[in-house]
């Protein structure tokens, strides 16, 4: 989930041992990352039941992140390129910490919108310097391996973050308290592990001019994004719903079952993306990308059947299929956008990409609070699953359209 381009061939000179062990390390702090991100979701029950606050402003919780990461993202992608991997990624794994104690002692609303705010600026800055890092540390005989860490380890983490959020919250005591605390002391471990990893960077000037927002698909790249496009916003507006109104949803549909029950719906949806998005390795790009669509309709049409028969079996199956369309989605885009890029374009190209999938995951979510507030949560599902399924079939009847393009020859390396 970062703004990356590869580096000369000096990382392939670091001794194995070297490499093998810092590309783990990098890439368990881009699970770190994406666990944080949605450790909150089962917690913000207790928050609303505490607090009293609508599912509007939930949203707006949720949204906040989403944005702040953008920015990030937009502005501190390549930071590490001027600065060096292991100053920037322990700065912002500090910063994620400090977000982490902000979590924990929290007693209302503003402080978690500036735990949000403070955790997506960290999160963007972060991913940023790891996604770099998993790069420069990629083993030279296992080419592709780096690309497919940085689409499988995001959905993995969420998955992760939430999973063990639930079960906290579920058994353990404190339970605003403790998976943030958890956290907290994984962040401070795995900055102190990154201070002790090589620098593969080239630190020179220019950090300054670097945080001015671009964005550029390269010119190779543009059909393939203006294709995917409609899949991909229905795809993360989807995994936006999940992520803040899908616990509000199931205590809508069973309003006795236990609380672990709607942080499990977000976690049936990052599950399904993992093992979609690595299934999805086997099949040509653009294959995965319209299987994933595709199953985005009976997701959401699954899901807005959820409160009219009052089934919490109709919802997880909805949301199962919708995360393996997520999944497949976001691994065919990837596989569609990058190789045809050059080395000096992926940034601008990736960049985009996240812009136009953290604005799908945010803004929807976020009048989707505005509707349940104003016309109640069933009507906010069907509008809001009425309008992914049309994305989707946009989606397909445009990719349809198109001839079939030729593989670029560097897609199989990506699988």
């Amino acid at each position: 989930m970062s703004g990356v381009t590869a580096l000369p061939s000096r990382p392939h000179r670091l001794p194995v041992l070297i490499r093998r062990g810092a590309f783990p390390l990098h890439a368990s702090v881009l699970v770190g990352l994406l666990a944080a991100s949605s450790a909150p979701t089962p917690v913000y029950a207790l928050y609303q039941a505490a607090w009293h606050f609508s599912a509007m402003t939930l949203t707006v919780v949720f949204s906040t992140y989403a944005l702040a990461l953008l920015v990030a993202l937009l502005t501190a992608g390549t930071l590490s390129d001027h600065l060096g991997r292991r100053p920037v990624l322990a700065g912002a794994l500090a910063a994620e910490a400090i977000a982490m104690a902000v979590f924990a002692t929290a007693q209302g609303v503003p402080a978690l919108i500036a735990a949000r705010i403070l955790q997506g600026l960290a999160t963007g800055v972060a991913t940023g310097a790891a996604g770099a890092a998993l790069l420069d540390f990629e083993d030279p005989g296992r080419p592709g391996r780096a690309t497919a860490a940085n689409g499988i380890t995001p959905v993995a983490g969420m998955a992760v973050g939430v999973l063990a959020a639930t079960a906290l919250v579920q058994y353990a005591p404190a339970p605003t308290r403790t998976v943030y605390l958890l956290l907290l002391a994984l962040f401070t471990a795995q900055a102190t592990l990154v201070l002790l990893t090589p620098e593969t960077a080239r630190p020179h000037p220019g950090a300054r001019h670097s945080l001015r927002p671009t964005i550029a698909v390269a010119p190779a790249s543009r059909p393939a994004f203006a294709h995917a496009a409609p899949g991909i916003v229905a795809a993360w507006a989807l995994g936006g719903f999940y992520s803040s109104l899908g616990p509000p949803l199931a205590r809508l549909i069973a309003p006795h079952a236990t609380r672990a029950t709607g942080g499990l719906v977000f976690f049936t949806m990052t599950a399904a993306a993992g093992l979609a998005a690595q299934g999805a390795r086997a099949l040509p790009a653009r294959t995965a990308g319209l299987a994933g669509t595709a199953l985005l309709i009976p997701g959401a049409l699954l899901t807005l059947s959820g409160p009219q028969l009052h089934s919490l079996a109709a919802l997880f199956a909805g949301t199962a299929l919708a995360g393996a369309g997520f999944g497949a989605v976001t691994q065919g885009a990837l596989r569609l956008l990058l190789p045809p890029a050059a080395p000096d374009e992926r940034a601008g190209t990736l960049a985009a990409y996240y812009v136009l999938s953290y604005l799908a995951m945010s803004i929807p979510a976020v009048l989707a609070g505005l509707l349940t507030n104003l016309y109640g949560l069933p009507t906010a599902v069907a509008v809001y699953a009425a309008t992914v399924v049309l994305l989707a079939v946009t989606g397909l009847t445009h990719a349809l359209r198109q001839g079939r393009p030729a593989p670029h020859p560097l897609e199989r390396t990506h699988r």
